[in-house]
């Protein structure tokens, strides 16, 4: 496994690490913005915005991966959530994303995704990645399509997400090889 406290990476704009206890004035946040939450489970309280951060930080020591909190390089905001997410029950190995809403449309996701779209594939070794994503979601699926992902058709979540209409947007290992060549900037550990 990953040294936690370690690990990062940096695109030319942002960093990814681990989420830790700092993030989560700014999480709770994020997870209190209806708009933001629209797609991604719905609003939730601080003590379910606490409760989800230590998730996504105990599937760090469980898996050795989970989803990266996302910095701005020049003033260390937080400014979201991205990454690899595989929890038990899950429909695939998935990359997902959720930028706060005064972040959204600035090219952050994009930049951040394909970082993680590299992680998944080059260190976490997965041959296929999905992006569970409600039809609706229009920002969501052209992130996807600009990452060369495609619709493979309606999936399920697990419980508590069992009643949510998600489609499963993905693609292979060896089509995000091909697809990553259009994007000039790469990650850095």
């Amino acid at each position: 496994m990953a040294d936690l406290a370690s690990l990062r990476m940096e695109t030319d704009r942002l960093i990814l690490r681990p989420p830790n206890g700092d993030d989560f004035e700014e999480w709770a946040a994020f997870q209190a913005d209806a708009a933001t939450m629209t797609y991604i489970g719905g609003v939730k309280s601080r003590a379910e915005s606490w409760r989800d951060l230590c998730s996504m930080v105990g599937a760090w020591h469980v898996r050795g991966y989970a989803m990266f909190s996302l910095i701005l390089k020049d003033s260390g905001k937080w400014i979201g959530r991205i990454g690899p997410w595989y929890p038990d029950g899950w429909p695939g190995t998935e990359v997902g994303w959720g930028i706060a809403p005064e972040y959204a449309g600035k090219g952050y996701a994009l930049e951040a995704a394909v970082a993680s779209m590299n992680y998944a594939v080059d260190t976490l070794g997965w041959s296929d990645i999905c992006h569970t994503i409600d039809p609706d979601n229009l920002a969501s699926i052209r992130l996807a399509e600009r990452l060369g992902s495609t619709n493979r058709g309606p999936t399920k979540l697990p419980d508590p997400y069992q009643d949510a209409r998600v489609d499963d947007w993905g693609q292979s290992r060896e089509q995000w090889q091909e697809n990553r060549k259009q994007f000039k900037q790469e990650s850095r550990p």
